[in-house]
């Protein structure tokens, strides 16, 4: 059986303009991994209401699971969980059971629960919430898509929250052999390699190093006795 899918739906402008450097597609690529679910797609988009909603039927309909990040916060252009419920058809507002998370949150801190962190409280009616350990405003999921701040920590906190309650399946493994030749001289038979293993996936990911070019061969697969017997092969034909 092939392993789940999953698609990542990364939300704002902030990240399309150089301004802020996306972290958390490298940790939810490493977690899924981890998982058996194959990370497949990425998206980056504004924000921009009909590109979001756009987005996030497409992914949700290729995709066994879909990982939002960004855009639930409390100011205006954080438009996520309002293009969630319109890509779905749902209605939104501000649930009790979000806003009873952050009434408690806020008088514990010694803060008002004004409008805009209010905002924060605003979930699709069909959604279930995802707990945020870190600063307690709730992402949350709707059908196959899970809604997360794009903050890293919580967005890593809520990764552990959902984690535990999707199908996995078998881990990813990986080996590395260095072969200090360049790509140019190596892609003749490591193609046929490749055609040989077609069960695994064969990359080269060329370096320069001290004047000298040369390339990491890395196989993946998840039988780690397929992948030892293709990694000694592989050493067969470039000897170090």
């Amino acid at each position: 059986m092939p392993n789940p899918t999953a698609a990542m739906l990364v939300i704002g402008d902030e990240i399309l303009s150089g301004r802020t450097r996306d972290a958390n597609m490298h940790y939810l690529a490493g977690q899924l991994t981890e998982a058996g679910i194959d990370l497949k797609e990425v998206r980056v988009v504004s924000d921009d209401a009909p590109a979001i909603v756009a987005a996030v039927k497409a992914l949700s309909a290729a995709y066994d699971t879909v990982f939002t990040s960004g855009g639930i916060g409390p100011t205006h252009d954080d438009i996520t969980a309002d293009c969630i419920a319109a890509a779905f058809d749902d209605h939104i507002d501000v649930r009790d059971d979000a806003r009873a998370l952050l009434q408690a949150h806020y008088v514990r801190s010694g803060q008002e629960l004004n409008n805009a962190r209010l905002r924060m409280a605003r979930i699709p009616d069909s959604a279930t919430l995802i707990d945020n350990p870190v600063s307690t405003a709730p992402g949350f999921t709707v059908q196959n898509v899970h809604v997360m701040a794009g903050v890293p920590s919580v967005f890593q906190a809520m990764v552990a929250s959902v984690l535990p309650t999707l199908t996995g399946g078998a881990p990813l493994l990986s080996r590395t052999l260095r072969v200090d030749r360049g790509e140019g001289d190596i892609a003749g038979p490591l193609g046929q390699f490749a055609q040989t293993y077609v069960d695994l996936s064969v990359g080269s990911y060329p370096f320069q190093k001290d004047g000298k070019y040369g390339s990491n061969v890395v196989v993946r697969g998840a039988d780690a006795a397929r992948l030892d017997g293709a990694m000694a092969e592989l050493a067969k034909i470039f000897p170090a």
